[in-house]
């Protein structure tokens, strides 16, 4: 491929955003609904901080959306995560099986628990975890003894799968589920880049025990930072709003404490902002489908590029755009990214692999060609719900 040009890329980008002089942003939040008389509302009255109506109200709201019946949210999707983990019994010196190809957020909260990432293969279709190649490697190294998973080499426990829906693309959620019935494992959705993505007809969180969600600026809908711990079980519900308000016992005026908690909880003024932003999701969501579909246009008859669309019985909310190089020109990814950047539209690679982070080299992990494939071609684009409505 020595006749390969990367600005041909470039170009295609261009024919797809407006034409502008500043840098065209990864992904930034649209403020044109009700932020600025909301949280107008919290400075006039002085609530600000932890407790005020707009946090049960972003709650209830985002229940209903996602009809999921029941929403704790979260000071972030990290903290959203850790608890997550807990309430599925993840404690000291448990493997959690998790893609190595995801957020570092996802491993940490493992860690943050005491517990080992277990790192898995992922697919290139949804670009989550492979069922496949999973169901292949439990078999292998996976044993179950009195209704616990352990791994054969380590002897340690392996108690939950936590899948990554990355960019918003669903992962094949009916086929791990099985795995994890199978293997006695709790299922915990990341759904941090996901609000507003569908797997079979019902939002993303649905299937697993537990899911999170993320809010922070660059997210499809933004509190500034925040999270949410989603959850269709009443039983871990209130446990999930008492670990994260410091497991205070209700008292009008004395400070009880049951259990270790955390001072998780989402600032008022914060889920003032995220009622703003969740009455415009629907909006927002048409809006980012517009650039998604303009980008798979765009590269369409490309041999060497293909833009990665949602997987098939899902309905992705497109949160980062990405394109696949194809392995001839994966040599040019770092000249694509410098030579977009220069020309102000803003692009990234996908995550380093966790495996290959320092801390995490030494932890559990199966054959990963896939992810390491994935790892070295995939290309984030710009995929701000703005420009759909700039361009509608």
């Amino acid at each position: 491929m020595n006749h390969f040009d990367p600005q041909s890329i470039i170009d295609q980008l261009r024919g797809v955003l407006p034409q502008q002089t500043q840098m065209i942003a990864l992904h930034e939040p649209y403020f044109g609904g009700n932020e600025w008389l909301y949280v107008k509302e919290c400075l006039d009255t002085g609530w600000v901080s932890s407790v005020g109506k707009f946090v049960s109200r972003f709650e209830q709201d985002l229940a209903a959306f996602t009809e999921i019946p029941y929403a704790v949210a979260t000071v972030n999707g990290t903290a959203a995560l850790h608890i997550a983990l807990l309430l599925a019994g993840v404690t000291a010196n448990d493997e959690v099986l998790t893609p190595s190809l995801t957020f570092i957020a996802t491993t940490n909260a493992i860690a943050y628990c005491h517990a080992i990432p277990h790192f898995v293969e992922s697919e290139e279709r949804t670009l989550g975890v492979s069922p496949s190649a999973l169901a292949d490697y439990l078999q292998e190294i996976a044993e179950v003894k009195n209704g616990v998973c352990y791994n054969r080499l380590s002897q340690r426990p392996i108690k939950a799968l936590l899948v990554m829906h990355t960019f918003g693309h669903p992962v094949d959620l009916d086929a791990l589920a099985e795995l994890c019935a199978r293997y006695h494992l709790v299922l915990i959705e990341d759904a941090a880049e996901a609000l507003g993505s569908y797997y079979k007809g019902k939002h993303v969180g649905s299937v697993g025990r537990l899911a999170t969600l993320s809010f922070n600026g660059n997210k499809t809908i933004t509190t500034g930072g925040g999270g949410a711990i989603l959850t269709c079980d009443p039983k871990l519900a209130p446990q999930a709003k008492h670990l994260t308000t410091t497991a205070k016992v209700p008292h009008p005026w004395l400070f009880t404490h049951d259990e270790v908690g955390y001072n998780y909880r989402l600032p008022n003024i914060n889920a003032a902002l995220g009622c703003a932003q969740l009455e415009q999701l629907p909006k927002f969501l048409a809006a980012k489908r517009q650039v998604a579909l303009r980008y798979q246009a765009a590269f369409a008859a490309s041999h060497t590029v293909k833009f990665i669309a949602e997987p098939s019985e899902s309905k992705s909310n497109y949160w980062l755009n990405a394109l696949l190089l194809a392995p001839e020109i994966a040599q040019y990814r770092d000249e694509l990214l410098r030579l977009s950047n220069e020309q102000g539209i803003m692009t990234r690679p996908i995550w380093t692999l966790q495996h290959k982070l320092a801390m995490y080299q030494s932890c559990p992990r199966m054959r990963m060609p896939i992810a390491e494939s994935l790892e070295a071609r995939v290309l984030n684009i710009p995929s701000s719900p703005i420009l759909g409505f700039t361009q509608a």
